[in-house]
């Protein structure tokens, strides 16, 4: 989890991300828009599709990634594999702004709910694709289920397929975390919560 950092994608990642516009396109459903952040590795995933389907992505830069303050471009990892005590506060309030310097859990929440705002006033009653990141996928599906548990859904996989339709104020999860079209990789898992 590299927050607001720009790496690249791995390979790996650019292979899941030929699996991801597979699947997506043989659902044979049309697809309007393709969006995706200011971070190059939204742009890296969204590549395959938006070449298959011959259109643009649109930045909307409200989706990025949670800023983890201190612990961006790849200390968060680091923090997590040597045991910082921090990390267990962490998910123990279930607050990004724990991290020090990092963006509260309130001006996450407020920030993915407005980009996502955007793109449903842009293309009533269609079909799009956010590539977007684990942080965001898990405030979203959150904020639709109504959970008050901050990190109830962060975690989910790399490339992984997350369908959630939004009619109104009304918003349906029909699918989280779908890695089916990923076969034998290896995912990279978030330590339990």
């Amino acid at each position: 989890r590299d927050g607001q950092g720009d790496p690249p994608l791995h390979p790996d990642g650019e292979r899941q991300a030929e699996l991801v516009a597979e699947r997506l396109i043989s659902t044979g459903e049309r697809i309007a828009a393709v969006y995706v952040t200011t971070l190059q590795r939204t742009h890296q995933t969204a590549a395959p599709l938006v070449s298959r389907l011959g259109v643009q992505p649109i930045v909307v830069p409200e989706l990025r990634e949670v800023f983890l303050g201190d612990w961006e471009g790849g200390e968060y990892r680091r923090r997590f594999a040597d045991g910082d005590p921090i990390t267990r506060r962490l998910f123990a309030e279930q607050r990004w702004d724990v991290i020090p310097g990092a963006e509260t859990s309130e001006a996450f929440a407020a920030r993915v709910r407005a980009g996502l705002g955007r793109i449903v006033a842009a293309h009533p009653d269609q079909r799009v694709v956010a590539v977007v990141h684990g942080g965001v996928i898990g405030e979203l599906v959150r904020q639709a289920v109504g959970s008050d548990r901050g990190f109830a859904f962060v975690g989910s996989d790399n490339a992984s397929i997350t369908h959630l339709v939004v009619h109104g104020d009304r918003w349906i999860v029909r699918r989280f975390n779908d890695t089916a079209h990923l076969g034998g990789f290896d995912l990279d898992p978030m330590p339990d919560l």
